[in-house]
């Protein structure tokens, strides 16, 4: 039976409705809201491929009974419907002329774990459900990179797998039952649907599917071969929402291992390290993980991968991941041995390194999973590594051949890749840097595409083994399935969905893999003078580095993104603003589009914590475009009066110092003409750091030999003397320049100007550059360390001048001489310059690190400081954003968001700590956040290190 193109596919909305209108029609019918603006449909447009379709509009039900809802609105409208989680699928399954249903944003509960199984709603992230499984033992079984935002919903719609799929299998496997919701807003049991069954049996009858699937990691097509047993549930599974709209789910569990070790195979190149891996196979690995010489050279660059390279022998061209799981540390450590007594009897690789710990483990599982993101944080402008030919597998003895022809193709069309994946399953994913705007590069990728596709059957391989196929390869089912097979999957399509209005255009009846490509459809951007430096291609190539994987999505772990973190909208990560900056700068006139409440709303709740810089693998930098639209944005609509305060934060704090206590009085009366929130406000000191600094006989270098000879330095350090540290909490100050002193150093204070950070994040750039050339001016004449004690202001020189000053060659002398003061008071306890005592013997100090020190120079210096105390027990804790950044927390309109982001986990953990723990925190926000919202008190660690060192 052939049948031609179902009805009404693809249909979208009248176009003549009036934009907004679809949107009014179906917000009455929902609990949730609805959303049909442009920035949401641009948001929505693209996922983490390289297509980009404008949707029709966006819903966000909160419950089964609104996805019903909305399925018959929609049927009645004739719009289709596009099921989504967190965007983040690489081969376009989640964009479309159609409705998206944002399932992240409220459907994310776990409803039960009973015994081996949970039940969840399609929101619910991977990571989420194994925190929940793990105290019961347990954890789900598929494991993909992006388990930190990947939905289980998604990973259903994609028949996911992940690492340890030589082991667990993929989501298919796991999956028990479903609740779904169909086109024609029915929701059958699958178990039990008898029209259903029946329907798919005699589409079935007779078909020959002896062979399929042709390899058993598959995520292709649609599951015929479970469907024959008439399991209708798994005939889902991988379906990426063209059959149904699943609104519940019951997954089975598996036991949490007990043991874990992994051996890293250095090898001299990636074939020699894929044949490394029967090897590992043999004994009973859970997981074998490739990564060659790119993506280990893109590591190393990062602050956050820094400790990889310090554990890694030699120079390796390719490394293999090997993970061991057991009862319990000498058995995985065991089989890590004989691993790796195997590999050199039989000449394999040239060293092994063996992560038994946990701690030993940490970084190189970090950067195991962190393969997609190096690799795109390589992109070019519009040079990418496109995601076309990333999926595909083969039986792992067929590797070695399958790779080395691969590398063949890819060199008769003149591209490079990076090699990453699961060697124990045969599935790399390997994507070729095509620059698709560039004269020939779409014709260079279809013709890669399907040379790949052909090679993969040819060894007896899958198009897609995890990933989907989505708008990249679905165009190619019917040449790989066969015409019996393919009509069949269109068959059953339109069982379920006979008007094509479940994600049309995906699996079946799919436009070429050419059409939609998102770098296409974008227009040259039209030029804009910004203050800031954004390098080639100005802030729009900034903005466009964002390829939407979606780490910004995250939720328990590091820092970004703090206001999506406590929101859970798309619009408040670093990619929404990202791709929200993309439109805006994208449009004709992009400095009026710049000056929109629109954007401005997206744009407002971004805390300019900076951890994009870092953690977003692609380095985008948020803080700095936040601050070039304020620029822009106020160039328009004026600067507010309280901007103008926080701008001249320096001045303000130098009156109120001079007029304590009479200012601390008075500075209420600010509260209500500034909008500030109820949280009590900094208390001024008369006797501040500079009066102090200046009445001390240390100054007077004739008086050192009589009265303190320590403190005569022949080592000169110029401090930073901050805003803050100067005028409201000087007790830092003066710690930071008696340990200084005790070391040896002669300090300098610097304390004529401000370095400008409050005035770059009011978007006062203008006031901003001036600060930063006169305190340029003023450090140049010297070639002595910067060191500060306010991580934003110190890190400023490093970070926002060469912005600001771009082509002036003082500003990079002067930033490789800015340090914080931790650097250099460990460096004085390790030389012995520095000696501490037992003052803070078995006292326990948790260590909350400043969101800009974390995302520019990391912690390490500052935890390492810490413990330098003797008998101290030093943990860091992994609390993100304290939720205060600078004057956000003092606003009113932001203090309940402030509030919300400092209890998801700083607030909890500190209550989770005994009264007597010692609280240490870098930032001065930090501080006041930690006062104010866990009602205890932290100090600078340098003020333990004063303690330590018993310094009166």
């Amino acid at each position: 039976m052939s049948l031609g193109r179902p009805a009404g596919l693809g249909r979208s909305a009248d176009p003549a409705r009036p934009a907004g209108s679809l949107a009014r029609e179906l917000a009455p019918i929902l609990s949730g809201d609805v959303r049909d603006d442009p920035y949401t449909r641009h948001l929505y447009s693209s996922d983490a491929s390289m297509y980009a379709i404008e949707p029709l509009a966006v819903a966000f039900p909160r419950h089964a009974d609104d996805v019903q809802a909305l399925v018959a609105a929609c049927g009645e409208l004739g719009v289709p419907i596009l099921p989504r989680g967190a965007g983040t699928s690489l081969a376009g399954q989640t964009v479309g002329a159609a409705v998206i249903v944002d399932f992240s944003r409220h459907m994310n509960r776990i409803l039960e774990i009973d015994g081996r199984t949970a039940r969840v709603q399609p929101g619910v992230v991977q990571d989420q459900l194994n925190r929940a499984a793990r105290k019961h033992g347990l954890m789900f079984g598929p494991d993909t990179s992006t388990s930190n935002r990947a939905t289980i919903g998604g990973m259903i719609g994609n028949n996911s797998a992940g690492s340890h799929s030589v082991l667990y299998g993929s989501t298919i496997d796991h999956v028990r039952e479903l609740r779904v919701v169909l086109a024609d807003a029915t929701t059958p049991d699958l178990a039990t649907d008898a029209r259903l069954t029946t329907a798919v049996a005699e589409v079935l009858d007779g078909l020959d599917l002896s062979g399929f699937p042709r390899f058993w990691r598959h995520s292709g097509g649609y599951r015929l071969d479970a469907a024959a047993g008439g399991d209708l549930t798994r005939l889902m599974v991988g379906s990426e929402g063209t059959l149904a709209v699943v609104t519940e789910a019951t997954v089975d569990l598996v036991e949490l291992p007990r043991a874990k070790a992994i051996a890293v195979g250095h090898f001299t190149s990636t074939p020699a390290a894929i044949a490394a891996t029967a090897d590992a196979l043999s004994f009973g690995a859970a997981s074998v993980e490739l990564l060659d010489k790119a993506i280990l050279d893109l590591s190393r660059q990062r602050v956050d991968y820094a400790g990889l390279g310090d554990i890694l022998e030699g120079e390796p061209q390719a490394l293999l991941f090997v993970e061991f799981f057991g009862d319990g540390p000498a058995e995985v450590a065991d089989r890590v041995g004989k691993l790796a007594a195997t590999w050199k009897a039989n000449g394999h690789g040239y060293h092994t390194l063996k992560a038994v710990t946990a701690r030993e483990q940490s970084a190189v599982l970090k950067v195991r999973k962190a393969g997609l993101g190096l690799l795109m944080a390589s992109s070019v402008g519009s040079r990418r590594p496109l995601a076309f030919v990333e999926d595909t597998a083969v039986p792992p003895e067929r590797l070695v051949p399958y790779v080395e022809e691969f590398a063949r193709i890819l060199d008769r069309h003149g591209l490079s890749a990076g090699f990453y994946g699961h060697c124990s399953v045969g599935c790399l994913h390997i994507r070729p840097f095509v620059d698709l705007r560039a004269p020939g590069g779409v014709e260079t990728m279809r013709a890669v595409a399907e040379e790949v596709a052909e090679l993969a059957a040819r060894h007896g391989g899958v198009n897609s083994s995890e990933h989907g196929d989505g708008l990249a390869r679905s165009e190619f089912n019917r040449r790989l399935f066969g015409d019996p097979i393919y009509e069949a999957m269109r068959q059953v399509k339109q069982i379920f969905d006979p008007h094509g209005r479940l994600n049309p255009g995906k699996i079946v009846d799919a436009p070429p893999m050419t059409d939609h490509l998102r770098d296409l459809a974008r227009p040259e951007p039209k030029p804009l003078a910004t203050t800031l430096s954004f390098g080639p291609g100005g802030m729009h190539a900034a903005a466009d580095r964002c390829m939407n994987i979606g780490v910004c999505r995250k939720d328990d772990t590091g820092v970004m993104c703090p206001s999506y973190m406590a929101t859970r909208e798309e619009e408040h990560s670093t990619r929404g603003r990202a791709n929200a900056l993309v439109k805006a700068l994208s449009s004709p006139d992009p400095k009026r589009e710049l000056g929109g409440e629109r954007l401005h709303g997206i744009l407002d709740l971004c805390l300019e914590c900076k951890a994009c810089q870092s953690e977003c693998p692609l380095g985008v930098d948020m803080a700095a475009m936040k601050s070039e639209f304020l620029h822009q944005y106020q160039q328009e609509h004026g600067v507010p009066l309280r901007s103008r305060a926080f701008g001249a934060i320096r001045t303000l704090n130098r009156l109120g110092s001079a007029t304590a206590p009479l200012s601390n009085w008075l500075a209420g009366t600010v509260r209500g003409p500034l909008r500030l929130s109820p949280r009590p406000l900094p208390r001024f000191r008369r006797d501040n750091l500079l009066r102090w600094f200046a009445r001390r006989p240390e100054r007077h270098p004739d008086r050192l030999s009589d009265r303190r000879p320590e403190l005569a330095g022949t080592r000169e350090v110029i401090l930073l003397a901050d805003s803050f540290t100067t005028f409201t909490e000087p007790a830092v100050g003066r710690a930071a320049v008696e340990l200084l002193e005790r070391a040896g150093y002669r300090v300098r204070l610097e304390s004529r100007g401000c370095c400008g950070r409050s005035s770059i994040s009011k978007g006062l750039l203008d006031q901003a550059r001036t600060m930063a050339a006169n305190l340029v001016g003023r450090l140049a004449g010297s070639d002595a360390p910067v060191v500060g004690l306010e991580p934003s202001c110190l890190l400023t020189l490093k970070d926002e001048y060469a912005a600001l000053l771009p082509g002036d060659p003082r500003v990079a002398a002067v930033a490789a001489r800015a340090r914080l003061v931790p650097e250099l008071l460990v460096e004085a306890i390790d030389d012995g310059s520095l000696v501490l005592g037992d003052a803070l013997k078995d006292r326990r100090i948790l260590l909350h690190g400043h969101c800009h020190e974390k995302a520019v120079t990391g912690t390490t210096a500052t935890h390492a400081l810490l413990s330098r105390i003797p008998g101290a027990e030093v943990t860091e804790i992994d609390a993100g954003c304290c939720g205060m950044a600078g004057s956000f927390g003092f606003e009113a309109e932001h203090y309940d968001l402030s509030m919300k982001i400092g209890g998801l986990r700083l607030f909890p953990a500190i209550a989770a700590s005994s009264p007597d723990t010692l609280l240490a925190a870098t930032g001065v926000s930090c501080r006041q956040q930690i006062a104010h919202g866990a009602s205890r008190t932290a100090v600078h660690p340098v003020e333990l290190i004063h303690r330590a060192a018993g310094l009166p």
